[in-house]
């Protein structure tokens, strides 16, 4: 597996990253505006924090596709958005009952559940908000595409479906077919919705591969999610570690062993990797991001 040139590649990371709070920030209400909890509770949940690995592929498809940043930007602020939310509901006492997250309180215990319903389901709004702005496109149709794939992958046969079959999974054999269908939904979805959002302006065959690339990284990055959650710790996670252990849920290292485990997600790392090679210099941050996402400690 080859490491991305770490100074450039995390120089650029940084600066994407940057870039996305400061949209994130200007696009949430601000915490004085009335309902202020509700308010303070989503910038609490959306902004500083987490790796931004939604809005870091988002920005790597658009540059290789040459989509417009003022699009980009919207896309990526949208997913991060989209992720944000799903992160406060997942912590809730109903789904997974988790008090940690990004290293500090979940939502619905810094405030309660009743807010951080709320929180979920107004961060959704506004990302769906954030890309149906006017003149966001000169091509409505293509303003209606990056409505309706963001739709889909947070939908019920997107991300909410694979919750859904993840919560009805707990204390079940999978097998890894099965594992890969729900992660397909759960996790998958909105990461492949990321590089295609970025991707708007792509050719077919760009497109072709970006969509190739992002499932095997979307599922990488599950794969790498439960290997971590049994080596790693909760500091360094930034939420709790061998949660999925004591939920009893099935997980690649659960099904396959820690061992088999990596060399999965390293096989799937290859697979996005040989997706990207005609485009050579071009998808460097795609490969640079592959790497960093199967290669990541937290």
């Amino acid at each position: 597996m080859q490491k991305p040139n770490a100074g450039a590649f995390q120089d650029w990371a940084q600066q994407q990253q940057a870039r996305i709070e400061t949209v994130l920030a200007r696009t949430l209400p601000a915490a004085d505006v009335a309902p202020q909890t509700l308010h303070s509770a989503m910038r609490y949940s959306a902004l500083g924090g987490g790796k931004r690995v939604r809005a870091l592929l988002c920005y790597a498809a658009a540059e290789l596709c040459n989509t417009e940043l003022k699009i980009a930007d919207a896309a990526a602020s949208a997913v991060e958005l989209i992720h944000a939310y799903s992160l406060v509901h997942d912590d809730m006492p109903c789904m997974d009952d988790d008090d940690l997250r990004r290293g500090k309180p979940s939502c619905h215990k810094q405030y309660d559940d009743a807010t951080a319903l709320l929180v979920g389901d107004a961060l959704q709004s506004l990302a769906f908000e954030v890309l149906a702005a006017p003149q966001l496109c000169a091509n409505a149709h293509q303003q209606v595409q990056l409505l309706h794939m963001l739709a889909i992958a947070s939908g019920s046969t997107g991300m909410a479906g694979g919750q859904a079959i993840d919560l009805g999974a707990v204390g079940k054999p999978l097998t890894q077919t099965q594992l890969e269908s729900m992660h397909q939904l759960k996790t998958g979805a909105l990461i492949q919705a990321s590089v295609l959002l970025g991707a708007i302006n792509g050719s077919t065959a760009q497109i072709k591969a970006v969509s190739e690339y992002a499932r095997n990284i979307g599922l990488a990055f599950q794969v790498v999610d439960d290997i971590l959650d049994v080596v790693a710790d909760t500091s360094t996670l930034g939420k709790t570690a061998g949660k999925d252990a004591m939920s009893q849920k099935p997980t690649y290292v659960t099904l396959l062993g820690l061992v088999e485990a990596k060399a999965y997600a390293t096989q799937l790392y290859e697979n996005a990797i040989l997706s990207l090679v005609t485009f050579g210099e071009e998808a460097r941050r795609l490969r640079e991001l592959a790497s960093f996402i199967t290669q990541r400690q937290f």
